[in-house]
């Protein structure tokens, strides 16, 4: 007996691949952004639940009324960066497309949302170290490179 014929499957264009839909556990982002609140959080894994069923800090809602405010200016032409503190706010489906600035205990790195940050915490994308590379060691570094001739 000869094996059944293989499915031939459509091989994927570019112009295809480019045009892929986003989805957060099976929602499109006009699904996500006719959400209720409660309907959101019912999506987001435990942690990120249960910090916004407790309700929402003041310095949080400070940042939400910022954000809003910015997507109000966003509508009108205007682009502008909200830069914050707050590392441990959870990013929702309204924010997406807007700039913040997220400070890293040194300085304000800027990012702007894009869907695939829904449900995460915004201080994800600053990280606040970075890696350490060592050189070689200089002079002085050792008791015993006292005595190395310098060439």
């Amino acid at each position: 007996m000869s094996a059944p014929p293989e499915e031939q499957k459509p091989k994927q264009t570019e112009d295809e691949l480019k045009k892929r839909i986003f989805l957060f556990r099976g929602f499109t982002m006009d699904e996500l952004r006719r959400l209720s609140m409660d309907s959101f959080i019912k999506l987001l894994d435990a942690r990120k639940r249960r910090s916004l069923l407790r309700g929402i800090p003041k310095r949080q809602k400070k940042l939400l009324e910022k954000l809003r405010a910015a997507k109000r200016a966003l509508k009108k032409g205007k682009t502008i960066t909200v830069r914050t503190h707050v590392r441990d706010m959870v990013i929702l489906p309204e924010f997406v497309g807007l700039s913040v600035g997220i400070y890293n205990g040194m300085t304000f790195i800027e990012i702007t949302i894009v869907p695939e940050m829904i449900g995460r915490y915004i201080g994800e994308f600053a990280p606040t170290n970075k890696a350490v590379h060592h050189g070689s060691p200089g002079i002085g570094a050792t008791k015993s490179s006292q005595f190395v001739p310098l060439k």
